[in-house]
């Protein structure tokens, strides 16, 4: 696919720092994850025209399926190789090979509960009351730093859960006097936890004093021209460095799903871009998606405090839209929506009101006269804006409504709300485009950075809720297609056509049975195969 103007603008936005990218098809799906010491020389070179000229057919299929890009910036490389490890794991793009097995950075581990605490390596992490230092990206560095932290604190090596005094006999760590030998008495318990203590405290960060003094050592072996013993004291003070330099810990994001390294800032600066009065806790985003006018889909997605909810989730197969009309199936989803849910906060009401309520039905009438009787209810407490100081009361409607698209699928939803007597909810509608986001009332866009937290947190609710919709209309399509020419038979179930499919293997070899071949199937008599039989030939 040729490079986009978005993507053009995204490349010329790009920051000169070290992050991770994520490639995306047409579809929102993330194709290839890939991290970079500098974002905008990286990614740039994908779209570079003589890198279309190689011989890679990889490489060349991975830019021609790519549609848009998303960064995530960090502060260092090794950051960005634990992001880059952790998304490839989450998302398990088809371009990426490296990192697609379930194998993990390594951590260490120390159970302080332990008679005699050791440091283990381990790549998986538990909650099993003990203390996890990492993941930490060079193995081979942190291996050395481990042989100096014991060497420095005096720490045990050995491998027996609880060592004794045999074990000891044959300890090279105790026999070198690295290790102040707990385990047959030479210090007390809580000298020895103080030691470990004090390690602990070393991974964390805390190693000023030790890179002094192994600095110190290094220009002293130099000085004394002792150059290969300078060498190794700068090969551990670099592994000492890059050990225990701080790093941020991804939390774990389902693979489905979009992610945000901080949703809850993200929500705080979309508030402050729209100008509303607080964070919107809960977020609700539509979507539509038909065939040429068929088989036309509604989603609804939830975002809660910045984050995907899928609990509430929704789908629905658009009823009474003829043709290809997006701002109608909009409309209608909109419509249906909040109709069920202010049928649902009625059902919640005092026992009185719900004796007295008229049935209801999906109309504005019924939306209408729902929100008056919830106003009456909560004494107009259900619709008032929501504020930092005044905690909104209960409700099941959403604090801000994003739509896909312009200003014409903006005024259809916007329309519907006023019939249910819910114009005062906040929405939005976001153009893909020029990301252009649509407020109701106003003529002209807002238009935000496209570094923004704020965008990119509406960008993730809108392809998340163009992925549901695609993914619903791609598997009804797929319903569609499957469906058998057996179905249109009169009286036929579904284990008599799964007998003859089993029996015949296909519809093709069907056609070519006989009376009596159709007959024998379990299921069916010489009459309703002679039925069959005619049946078919009418559809040949």
């Amino acid at each position: 696919m040729p490079e986009t103007e978005a993507i053009r603008n995204k490349l010329r936005e790009l920051p000169h720092r070290p992050g991770v990218y994520l490639m995306k098809d047409r579809f929102g799906t993330v194709i290839y994850v890939g991290k970079a010491r500098d974002l905008r020389k990286r990614v740039s070179q994908y779209f570079h025209p003589s890198r279309r000229l190689g011989w890679d057919l990889k490489f060349q299929a991975l830019v021609d399926a790519i549609h848009d890009l998303d960064v995530h910036v960090v502060r260092s490389e090794p950051e960005a190789l634990l992001l880059e490890s952790k998304l490839i794991k989450e998302f398990h793009p088809r371009y990426n090979v490296s990192f697609r097995d379930d194998k993990r950075f390594p951590l260490v581990k120390v159970n302080l509960n332990d008679s005699i605490p050791r440091f283990t390596l381990t790549r998986l992490k538990t909650e099993d009351g003990a203390r996890y230092f990492g993941p930490f990206p060079n193995g081979g560095a942190l291996r050395s730093t481990l042989v100096l932290m014991r060497r420095k604190f005096n720490l045990r090596g050995c491998r027996p859960l609880t060592p004794t005094e045999a074990d000891y006999r044959h300890c090279l760590y105790g026999n070198l006097k690295w290790c102040t030998a707990p385990c047959i008495g030479n210090v007390a318990r809580e000298q020895y936890l103080a030691q470990v203590r004090a390690a602990c405290d070393f991974l964390d960060g805390q190693c000023e004093e030790l890179a002094g003094e192994l600095e110190e050592s290094m220009r002293k072996a130099a000085l004394a021209r002792e150059y290969e013993k300078a060498a190794e004291l700068r090969d551990l003070l670099e592994n000492l460095k890059s050990t225990t330099r701080k790093t941020v810990r991804f939390e774990r994001t389902p693979w489905n799903l979009p992610v945000a390294r901080a949703p809850a800032e993200d929500n705080a600066e979309l508030a402050r871009a729209l100008g509303l009065p607080a964070p919107p806790r809960r977020i609700e985003g539509f979507d539509v998606s038909n065939i040429s006018g068929t088989l036309k889909v509604a989603s609804v997605v939830s975002f809660r405090d910045g984050r995907p909810d899928r609990a509430h989730y929704r789908r629905m197969k658009i009823q009474s839209v003829e043709g290809q009309d997006d701002f109608a199936c909009i409309a209608e989803a909109v419509r249906r929506r909040y109709t069920r849910l202010l049928k649902e906060s009625a059902g919640r009401g005092a026992g009185s009101v719900e004796g007295k309520r008229p049935p209801l039905d999906e109309d504005a009438e019924a939306g209408r006269a729902i929100v008056q009787e919830l106003r009456e209810m909560t004494a107009s407490a259900v619709m008032e804006p929501r504020t930092a100081d005044n905690d909104p009361p209960p409700s099941n409607l959403p604090d801000l409504i994003v739509i896909d698209g312009g200003k014409g699928q903006l005024n259809a939803a916007c329309a519907e709300l006023g019939k249910l007597g819910l114009e005062r909810l906040p929405i939005i509608g976001l153009a893909k485009e020029f990301e252009e986001i649509y407020r109701p009332g106003r003529s002209t866009p807002l238009r935000l950075s496209h570094d923004n937290n704020a965008l990119k947190l509406l960008q993730r609710i809108r392809d998340e809720s163009h992925r549901v919709a695609n993914s619903y209309n791609a598997q009804l399509r797929l319903r569609k297609i499957s469906e058998s020419v057996l179905d249109e038979f009169p009286g036929i179930g579904e284990a008599r056509k799964s007998a003859l499919l089993r029996r015949f293997g296909s519809i093709q070899r069907l056609r070519t049975a006989t009376v009596e071949q159709i007959a024998a199937v379990p299921g069916f008599g010489s009459k309703s195969a002679e039925d069959l039989r005619r049946f078919l030939e009418a559809r040949s």
